[in-house]
């Protein structure tokens, strides 16, 4: 008999340490910071755009473009990415003249991506380069020389901020570029502008 209970309290013994092992496995299982999230490679943003420019060349008879566009990127690294850009603006009554003008620029480079104090916040510097397309009677009517308008250079350095609301989607706070492109004036063929955007980004 006694050895009956003595076997008992040994088996008890054995699936008590045992029960206790499996829940210490199960709460550091459960504690266990969970893997994070895999990031994500490529981005599609659309944004209003503001540009700031002038004509006639040599003097500043400055003008306002509005319109907006889309910008591309493809992570290579955690801090640098391939980035592609088209923006669309337009102006109406330009100087006393009341000419038009709608510029259109199609450019692609790489965007740098520095580390922010805070993980939500996320900015950025670019360089790109491609092509700047105008029409309206600005250069149709005012400078018939412009025999380039149809595809001239451009060139767009500058950066801007970005905050992740979600994993999926952040909101582009600000960017702001040197914008230049080389349409043909009659004069120094040099237009240099200032693009302010914003918009929202969408994380794939």
């Amino acid at each position: 008999m006694r050895s009956r209970i003595r076997l008992s309290f040994a088996l008890l013994a054995i699936a008590a340490v045992s029960l206790a092992r499996s829940t210490a496995a199960a709460q550091q299982n459960t504690n266990a910071t969970p893997p994070p999230p895999a990031p994500t490679r490529a981005e599609l943003a659309v944004d209003y755009s503001f540009v700031h420019s002038n004509a006639p060349p040599g003097s500043c008879t400055c003008f306002s473009l509005n319109g907006g566009g889309a910008s591309f990127a493809w992570s290579l690294t955690p801090h640098f990415a391939l980035a592609g850009d088209v923006d669309v603006t337009h102006s109406a009554g330009i100087s006393s003249g009341g000419y038009s003008l709608t510029l259109s620029t199609y450019t692609g480079g790489a965007r740098y991506l520095p580390l922010a104090g805070h993980k939500s916040l996320q900015p950025f510097g670019q360089v790109l380069a491609g092509v700047a397309h105008a029409s309206g009677s600005l250069v149709e009517g005012r400078t018939p020389a412009t025999s380039n308008a149809g595809a001239a250079f451009a060139a767009i350095v500058g950066g801007g901020l970005d905050i992740r609301l979600k994993r999926r989607f952040s909101l582009r706070l600000i960017e702001a570029d040197y914008l230049v492109t080389t349409i043909d004036n009659g004069d120094n063929d040099h237009q240099n502008n200032l693009r302010i955007s914003a918009g929202v980004a969408f994380h794939f």
